[in-house]
């Protein structure tokens, strides 16, 4: 996060576009990331995939290591399927909440944006600054905001 606590993490090795209402077949991303609909080798929706990598992140941010991991992909993937994980106590009860509610095995359950953004935990976060692109060095990386949204 930036001094505004704008969010700076960017990783598209491997990524699609698609449009709403379409769903996806194709598993990407790296495994210690996906989301269990993709790892089961469904179609999926791509917007809940993506919050369940984003709350892989998070917990990576919060704890300091990543929640599924196994040098065996098919146990990897096992622990993914059944969201074996555990949070440290260290760890907020309402982050925990969080997290729990993103790291979740149904996408129909799982948080939605709108979701997190109402959530007690995300709503402690102080504003954070409107910017018009990804900022390298001195000249912003112009954003396509209708990709964005």
């Amino acid at each position: 996060m930036d001094d505004y606590n704008n969010i700076k993490i960017v990783d598209f090795g491997l990524s699609n576009t698609y449009k709403t209402g379409e769903t996806l077949k194709t598993a990407c991303g790296s495994p210690c990331y996906a989301a269990p609909e993709m790892v089961a080798g469904k179609r999926y929706d791509g917007l809940p995939a993506d919050i369940w990598s984003c709350g892989v992140i998070l917990y990576a941010m919060v704890c300091g290591y990543l929640p599924f991991e196994d040098p065996k992909t098919n146990l990897l993937y096992k622990k993914i399927l059944n969201a074996e994980y555990t949070i440290p106590d260290f760890v907020s009860p309402d982050c925990t909440d969080l997290i729990k509610k993103i790291l979740n095995t149904d996408p129909n359950q799982r948080y939605t944006l709108q979701d997190i953004k109402q959530h007690v935990w995300f709503r402690q976060i102080k504003t954070v600054k409107d910017y018009s692109g990804i900022l390298c060095g001195q000249q912003p990386i112009p954003c396509d905001m209708q990709i964005l949204e």
